[in-house]
């Protein structure tokens, strides 16, 4: 038995993920209270039917039974389950604005003393803190539309595709703020600044004239070629390590030039190296 335990906070794309699993064979519960967890793969086991790919989704819905998870998944050890652990992330502006479109109320308002939106997933975050450093695989949703989702998801989990590490490359910019769920983060603002190349200032490094500008100069050439020899050496370490996806990211100050010149480059980089790789460009638009 395969059982994917799915958790993380509300409104970051649990359910989402579970329409996602059933397209791909999954038998999916979805607000299982934690504690039915080790009931359930053990009624699973006895029955011994052909569901042998379980995923559930367990979160703060269930309230005080949630603080169970680690027995629960002690007790799956136990039992001799294979589970793995999948948590769903997004930052805070992406959250409240999700609720506020959907008009849905996020299920700690109004327990021991949380009266708005914030409060409460400053506590959700405080509660998930153990599980997520557990966690076998984080995805963010916060730059992710349902389509891009789906395809990250179907990447980790058929079955059919051979395991091999999965590179998300974003772009983004300093002024918006760091981007802290990347695992290797590269500042390019070393390197000219085409904004201040009245041309090429609401162009981005998308385009050919701002690739050929921030080219021209000797030190990208040197970086791009130091990077690249860097990540030939380093993505192989992370696959020999067991590790399944890695997140890297590219800076600059306004995160529409330079860091996306570099994003789009090191994304069909390591698709020559033969990777699953996705790009994102996180800041991309709010500079036009």
């Amino acid at each position: 038995m395969e059982m994917l335990i799915i958790t993380g906070l509300s409104g970051s794309g649990k359910s989402r993920a579970i329409n996602a699993l059933e397209d791909m064979g999954f038998f999916c519960v979805d607000n299982l209270p934690t504690k039915l967890i080790s009931k359930f793969a053990e009624i699973k086991k006895a029955s011994k039917g052909s569901l042998n790919k379980i995923a559930i989704v367990t979160d703060v819905r269930g309230g005080w039974m949630f603080s169970s998870i680690f027995l629960e998944l002690k007790k799956l050890e136990e039992f001799g389950v294979n589970y793995k652990i999948l948590f769903f992330d997004a930052n805070d502006e992406t959250l409240k604005k999700r609720f506020n479109e959907t008009r849905r109320k996020h299920p700690l308002i109004g327990s021991d003393g949380c009266f708005n939106i914030e409060k409460a997933i400053e506590k959700e975050r405080k509660a998930l803190e153990a599980i997520k450093d557990k966690a076998d695989y984080i995805i963010d949703t916060s730059i992710l539309t349902n389509s891009q989702l789906k395809e990250h998801i179907c990447k980790l989990f058929l079955k059919e595709r051979n395991k091999i590490l999965i590179v998300e490359v974003l772009s983004f910019g300093f002024k918006y703020g760091d981007i802290s769920r990347a695992d290797l983060v590269f500042d390019v603002r070393c390197l000219p600044n085409p904004y201040y190349v009245e041309e090429l200032k609401f162009k981005s490094g998308k385009e050919k004239e701002v690739r050929e500008y921030i080219m021209s100069f000797s030190e990208t050439v040197e970086l791009l070629k130091k990077l690249e020899d860097l990540f030939k050496f380093l993505l192989p370490l992370y696959v020999k390590e067991g590790k399944s996806q890695l997140t890297v990211a590219f800076g600059c100050t306004g995160g529409a030039h330079r860091s996306v010149m570099f994003a789009e480059y090191f994304y069909k980089e390591f698709l020559k190296f033969g990777y699953e790789v996705s790009v994102n460009h996180r800041d991309l638009y709010k500079n036009f």
